[in-house]
Protein backbone atom coordinates (compact mmCIF):
# COMPACT_ATOMS: atom_id res chain seq x y z
CA UNK A 1 0.00 0.00 0.00
CA UNK A 2 1.53 2.84 -0.97
CA UNK A 3 1.49 6.54 1.32
CA UNK A 4 -0.36 9.41 0.02
CA UNK A 5 0.13 12.65 1.31
CA UNK A 6 -2.82 14.85 1.05
CA UNK A 7 -0.50 17.83 2.75
CA UNK A 8 3.01 17.88 3.62
CA UNK A 9 4.48 20.36 6.42
CA UNK A 10 6.47 23.27 5.27
CA UNK A 11 10.77 22.70 5.36
CA UNK A 12 13.00 24.22 8.08
CA UNK A 13 14.01 26.88 5.96
CA UNK A 14 9.97 28.28 5.18
CA UNK A 15 9.13 27.73 8.59
CA UNK A 16 12.17 30.01 9.83
CA UNK A 17 10.87 32.60 7.09
CA UNK A 18 7.41 32.53 8.56
CA UNK A 19 8.68 33.01 12.15
CA UNK A 20 10.47 35.64 11.01
CA UNK A 21 7.30 37.22 9.08
CA UNK A 22 5.47 36.88 12.49
CA UNK A 23 8.33 38.01 14.55
CA UNK A 24 8.61 41.38 12.58
CA UNK A 25 4.97 41.85 12.37
CA UNK A 26 4.22 41.47 15.99
CA UNK A 27 6.95 43.66 17.12
CA UNK A 28 5.80 46.13 14.40
CA UNK A 29 2.20 46.20 16.22
CA UNK A 30 3.34 46.55 19.93
CA UNK A 31 5.77 49.71 18.69
CA UNK A 32 2.45 50.63 17.06
CA UNK A 33 0.74 50.67 19.89
CA UNK A 34 3.46 51.91 22.39
CA UNK A 35 3.60 54.95 20.19
CA UNK A 36 0.17 55.10 19.40
CA UNK A 37 -1.58 54.63 22.71
CA UNK A 38 -5.37 53.72 23.05
CA UNK A 39 -6.17 55.05 19.23
CA UNK A 40 -3.49 52.21 17.97
CA UNK A 41 -5.29 49.62 20.17
CA UNK A 42 -8.72 50.58 18.60
CA UNK A 43 -7.49 50.36 14.95
CA UNK A 44 -6.50 46.78 15.81
CA UNK A 45 -9.07 46.01 17.78
CA UNK A 46 -11.47 47.19 14.58
CA UNK A 47 -8.92 45.16 12.10
CA UNK A 48 -8.67 42.02 13.81
CA UNK A 49 -12.17 41.40 16.15
CA UNK A 50 -14.39 43.76 14.41
CA UNK A 51 -15.33 45.39 17.83
CA UNK A 52 -14.92 49.17 18.46
CA UNK A 53 -16.84 49.43 22.13
CA UNK A 54 -17.20 52.97 23.49
CA UNK A 55 -14.96 52.18 25.97
CA UNK A 56 -12.41 49.41 26.65
CA UNK A 57 -12.97 48.77 30.25
CA UNK A 58 -15.59 46.81 31.61
CA UNK A 59 -18.22 47.46 34.26
CA UNK A 60 -17.78 45.05 37.33
CA UNK A 61 -21.43 43.94 36.03
CA UNK A 62 -19.94 42.84 32.59
CA UNK A 63 -17.15 41.66 34.29
CA UNK A 64 -19.69 39.21 36.24
CA UNK A 65 -21.42 38.69 33.36
CA UNK A 66 -18.59 37.08 31.21
CA UNK A 67 -17.33 35.67 34.20
CA UNK A 68 -20.81 33.68 34.35
CA UNK A 69 -20.56 32.43 30.66
CA UNK A 70 -17.39 30.13 31.39
CA UNK A 71 -16.89 27.00 32.68
CA UNK A 72 -14.73 26.05 35.72
CA UNK A 73 -12.65 23.97 33.06
CA UNK A 74 -12.03 27.79 31.13
CA UNK A 75 -11.95 29.55 34.74
CA UNK A 76 -8.77 26.77 35.55
CA UNK A 77 -7.22 27.80 31.96
CA UNK A 78 -7.15 31.66 32.54
CA UNK A 79 -6.05 31.26 35.69
CA UNK A 80 -3.18 28.79 34.80
CA UNK A 81 -2.50 31.46 31.52
CA UNK A 82 -2.04 34.10 33.88
CA UNK A 83 -0.19 32.93 36.95
CA UNK A 84 1.96 31.77 33.36
CA UNK A 85 2.58 35.59 32.32
CA UNK A 86 3.06 36.92 35.93
CA UNK A 87 6.16 34.58 36.47
CA UNK A 88 7.30 35.07 32.99
CA UNK A 89 7.33 39.32 34.12
CA UNK A 90 8.74 39.26 37.16
CA UNK A 91 11.16 36.28 36.27
CA UNK A 92 12.02 39.48 33.41
CA UNK A 93 12.17 41.85 36.12
CA UNK A 94 14.44 40.47 38.14
CA UNK A 95 17.16 39.84 35.69
CA UNK A 96 16.34 43.40 33.78
CA UNK A 97 20.41 45.00 33.37
CA UNK A 98 22.11 41.60 34.58
CA UNK A 99 23.45 41.18 30.93
CA UNK A 100 22.32 44.89 29.71
CA UNK A 101 19.34 43.82 28.14
CA UNK A 102 15.78 43.06 28.78
CA UNK A 103 15.49 39.23 28.86
CA UNK A 104 11.63 40.22 27.98
CA UNK A 105 12.22 41.79 24.51
CA UNK A 106 15.02 39.76 23.51
CA UNK A 107 15.03 38.32 20.39
CA UNK A 108 14.62 33.78 19.60
CA UNK A 109 17.36 33.08 17.86
CA UNK A 110 16.60 31.47 14.58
Amino acid sequence: MTIRYLKRGKDAAAIAEADTQVRQTVERILKDIEQGGDAAVRRYSRQFDQWDPADFRLSQSEIEAAISKLSAREIEDIQFAQAQVRRFANTARQHEGRRGRDPARRRARP
